[in-house]
């Protein structure tokens, strides 16, 4: 890490780690955290021995064992492992530390979110989305099952009853509603207080979520068009009414000539210099208390690229928060 002009604030930032991967349909996400790590070697960073850490203990053991809700895979292990991201999250910010998440697969926002309004229950929380997908699927509508495809549903408590395909069983259905009702608040986030940026590949259950509500996405197209700078305050302007916004990265936010190594890439994606700049951006805001990074999978990739350009934005990225 550089070191700071003299007399610079320096924010105090932990690292939270959950390699957990049990809501993703590919396997290797949980790998993902030492593969950033083996990046950080390679550039010789001291990045990850810089800052006080916690690695939250997984259920990985689930996928070894049937399933038992298929519109809901391993929701009950999905239900604990938020539930330890949410105290960790509540605690790290509740003792004045910026938590810096790493997680395997997305379905852990879901406690990052929870964790946040656990620690400011009275927070109007936003939530900067930068991701090829929506996450806005339930047990309803699901067409994989996985849970990582639910994360902001379950924040917003939306269980998209419109475009129902598929009917639960009451077992299903109580551990979904324990899912969207961790740290006892639901709603925790309004869909007025989300923003998407590259969000390209969704189904029309989501889309109808999207429009219902007139959710606000920024394409690809519109980041290279007018740049970061200006995604950016168009999204912090949009999102002024909130008092705390959470910042979240899907690294298949990424095109897919240079995402290999994550279990969903999509083509007309961010370049990486347009994901760092635009993240940069954001980390230099006041109301950013949180930071995620999630859904690296070096199992997929070749050389650990996808785990390097992870690291370059994850390093970047807290050396403008650190000194901002």
């Amino acid at each position: 890490m550089p070191c700071l002009p003299a007399g610079l604030y320096m924010k105090n930032i932990k690292l939270i780690e959950v390699p957990s991967e049990i809501g993703a349909g590919t396997r290797g996400a949980s790998l993902g955290i030492e593969a950033v790590k083996i990046a950080a070697l390679d550039f010789m960073s001291n990045f990850f021995v810089h800052f006080p850490s916690e690695k939250i203990e997984v259920e990985n053991q689930l996928l070894f064992e049937p399933i038992q809700s298929p519109f809901a895979k391993r929701v009950n292990g999905v239900i604990t492992v938020c539930e330890r991201v949410a105290k960790a999250v509540h605690d790290t910010v509740k003792n004045n530390f910026f938590p810096v998440i790493i997680s395997g697969d997305h379905s852990n926002a879901a406690g990052t979110i929870a964790g946040l309004k656990m620690a400011k229950p009275k927070s109007k929380l936003g939530i900067v989305w930068i991701d090829a997908h929506a996450d806005l699927h339930t047990p309803y509508t699901t067409p994989s099952g996985n849970m990582h495809g639910m994360p902001l549903s379950a924040s917003l408590a939306e269980d998209n009853l419109d475009f129902k395909i598929h009917d639960i069983d009451e077992k299903t259905s109580r551990l979904w509603e324990q899912l969207k009702n961790i740290g006892k608040i639901s709603p925790k986030v309004l869909p007025e207080d989300i923003v998407y940026i590259s969000l390209r590949d969704f189904e029309k259950e989501e889309k109808h979520i999207i429009e219902k509500y007139g959710i606000k996405v920024f394409s690809t197209g519109e980041v290279r068009r007018n740049g970061a700078e200006i995604v950016y305050r168009k999204a912090i302007r949009y999102l002024a009414d909130c008092t705390d916004i959470y910042l979240s990265f899907d690294v298949d936010s990424l095109d897919s000539s240079i995402s290999r190594g994550t279990g969903t890439p999509v083509t007309n994606g961010l370049r990486e210099r347009e994901a760092e700049d635009l993240i940069s951006k954001f980390m230099q805001h006041r109301k950013i208390s949180c930071f995620e990074i999630t859904e690296v999978n070096p199992t997929l990739d070749k050389e650990n690229l996808m785990a390097e350009i992870a690291f370059n934005i994850l390093q970047r990225s807290v050396n403008v928060l650190m000194m901002n």
